[in-house]
């Protein structure tokens, strides 16, 4: 499966919508996208995952990852349109308690 990353830039905030699914395969390209985002200074990245059916625990890393950046830049890293067995990962994992996640985008258009 492949994984489609679409990024639109807002004068205050970075969206991204990301669809198919993330895996050891396909979590370079997920990183190679989010992480220039979440190290500028002051980011606020909101990503849509309602178009991701897995995610493996390579794909959690990579939102930790971005998390401990958005951190150190003093920006937010929010998740959004979560399924729900993503979202069961998210929270057996104990992420949710860490990373902010709503259950529907915010006026998307997507």
């Amino acid at each position: 499966m492949n994984l489609d990353v679409k990024t639109e830039t807002l004068s205050n905030e970075t969206k991204m919508f990301v669809s198919g699914e993330i895996d050891a395969y396909t979590a370079p390209q997920l990183k190679e996208a989010l992480m220039p985002l979440v190290e500028a200074q002051e980011p606020s990245v909101t990503v849509d995952l309602g178009g991701v059916d897995y995610i493996d625990s390579t794909g959690l890393g990579i939102f930790v990852g971005a998390l401990k950046s958005t951190d150190q830049n003093n920006g937010t890293l929010r998740l959004v349109s979560l399924n729900e067995r993503v979202k069961r990962l998210f929270s057996i994992t104990g992420l949710d308690e860490v990373i902010d996640i709503e259950e529907r985008r915010e006026g998307a258009g997507k």
